[in-house]
């Protein structure tokens, strides 16, 4: 039998950000995942802020290695579209220059940047990686966790690391988190050659047609006229309106008056791949005796954008450091491992908050053509919505309705002929 003092299972951006914070601490670990990498996971595929600034914290040179290993673009904001095909786009930074070398976001396939975070892990001596290693029984101890493998390993420890993504049977099981359709999403996504209309400066799409909100199609530009290209709905007005996310995709990318001529090239590669979205619109507890979970596994997906790999990777973050708290206390109780709770939900907790009142708003296209209105053409409204991106503040305010008033009064003052 292994023995460990921490064992992750999972090697998504969760874990593998977990395992390698883990040896930025100096702590050793065993991490295992059922997959053999590279490997496919059906995602968005966009790499946001939090998790270039994540790296550049674990290493300086990682951000470089990450470009120089992976075919990638660099994304520098978001092209919302409202019902009523109003397009606002808001870059992630006000009055930037392009310079690839310092964006502040990219597109890669999830197979390249999981692959990445694998090879980083591979070269880090206190990280024991088994792949094509499937956790299929978890044992309680009197001193932590015995797991058992498909490939009948036995591995105990002290703390366990749960980082096995949307469909943990660990979260299920034994922390019992259960699925609401009100707090997940399903979504579906396809890879596409020759789209064409993206920005200059490659701003990820976020369409938010009319039969489809609160959730939206979006198309995320990848290299060589490549795009990502998805719809997700929150589950809830999927079953409600018997929606067929697969079928109403194709119908888009065939018929939508806008949309059909961006992909009069275009060719499908592969499938249409299906997956779900636990989201952190609602506070769960994702810890108790001797585990913690991370990412997905622990319901942290952005209600709005349906974003994962970042709260992944500030979970896995926040999980390493409370790791080693525990470990210099010799205590993994769940009073003590609540402190990660406390923290996960601190950092990342009032963000998704907002993210569902957002959601919520999403769910009226008057609303958003009404916000469209205000925020196009404004210059002051560009500004404040690009900072929205860094000024938690400002978010805070975005979803209060005396803002829109606000705004809405200053546009119409500003149009208003000025005596002479």
């Amino acid at each position: 039998m292994l023995k460990t003092d921490v064992l992750v299972v999972g090697a998504g951006p969760g874990g593998a950000a977990t395992a390698l914070k883990l040896s930025y601490l100096n702590i050793p670990c065993i991490l295992l995942d059922k997959s053999y990498f590279p490997r496919d996971k059906v995602c968005g595929d966009a790499i946001s802020g939090k998790v270039t600034t994540l790296l550049r914290r674990l290493d300086l040179k990682m951000l470089e290695r990450l470009r120089a290993k992976t075919t990638h673009c660099d994304v520098w904001g978001v092209r919302f579209v409202a019902p009523n095909y109003s397009i606002v786009d808001i870059p992630f930074s006000p009055h930037y220059e392009r310079e690839p070398e310092k964006a502040p976001g990219y597109v890669m396939r999830r197979m390249d940047f999981d692959n990445f975070l694998i090879d980083e892990v591979r070269n880090q001596a206190d990280i024991q990686f088994f792949e094509g290693t499937e956790a299929i029984h978890f044992q309680r101890t009197e001193h932590g966790y015995q797991v058992k493998t498909k490939d009948d390993r036995e591995i105990s420890c002290k703390l366990l690391i749960v980082a096995t993504g949307a469909y943990s049977a660990f979260s299920r099981k034994q922390a019992g988190l259960k699925k609401e359709d009100k707090h997940y999403a399903a979504a579906v996504r396809a890879y596409y050659t020759n789209v064409t209309g993206f920005s200059k400066d490659n701003f990820i799409e976020l369409q938010f047609l009319k039969d489809y909100v609160p959730g939206y199609f979006w198309m995320f530009p990848l290299p060589n006229g490549g795009a990502n290209v998805g719809l997700g709905m929150r589950s809830d007005f999927v079953s409600k309106r018997k929606v067929n996310l697969r079928v109403e995709l194709e119908r888009i990318i065939r018929e939508h008056p806008e949309i059909a001529p961006r992909f009069a090239k275009a060719e499908r590669e592969g499938k249409i791949e299906g997956y779900g979205l636990p989201l952190g619109s609602k506070q769960r507890s994702i810890s108790g005796d001797h585990y913690l979970l991370v990412g997905d596994a622990g319901a942290l997906i952005d209600p709005l954008t349906g974003e994962g790999i970042g709260n992944a990777f500030y979970s896995g973050f926040i999980a390493a450091e409370q790791a080693r708290d525990c470990l210099l206390a010799n205590d993994f109780s769940a009073a003590t491992l609540r402190a990660y709770d406390k923290r996960v939900e601190r950092v990342l907790g009032s963000e998704m908050k907002l993210s569902y009142r957002m959601q919520e708003l999403a769910r009226y296209p008057w609303l958003l053509n009404i916000i469209g209105r205000i925020i196009l053409g404004n210059q002051k409204m560009l500004f404040v919505f690009s900072r929205m991106y860094t000024d938690f503040n400002i978010r805070e305010q975005v979803v209060k309705p005396w803002f829109w008033l606000k705004m809405l009064f200053s546009k119409a003052k500003d149009r208003a002929p000025q005596n002479e």
